[in-house]
């Protein structure tokens, strides 16, 4: 029984400090466009997530302007 109550809290612990991780890199991303170019370049699959959950929380254009913004520097 205590083994068992030790890894349920282990369990909790650890989806507890997933779901901190990935509202700390969704605040990031969400407040530097450059934290969003090295997520492109780093993990694209991670920042299509953010871009898919602001779209669908009504918060359009994050996306464009980004790829906007990323264009014109490499001019």
């Amino acid at each position: 029984m205590a083994v068992s109550k030790r890894l349920l809290k282990a369990v909790v612990m650890l989806e507890l400090l997933g779901v901190l991780g990935a509202y700390g890199l969704f605040q990031q991303m969400d407040k530097s466009q450059d934290f969003r170019s090295s997520m492109k370049r780093r993990c694209p699959s991670v920042l299509e997530v953010y871009y898919q959950s602001n779209e669908w929380a009504g918060q359009h254009g994050v996306r464009e302007r980004d790829q906007e913004a990323w264009s014109s520097k490499q001019h």
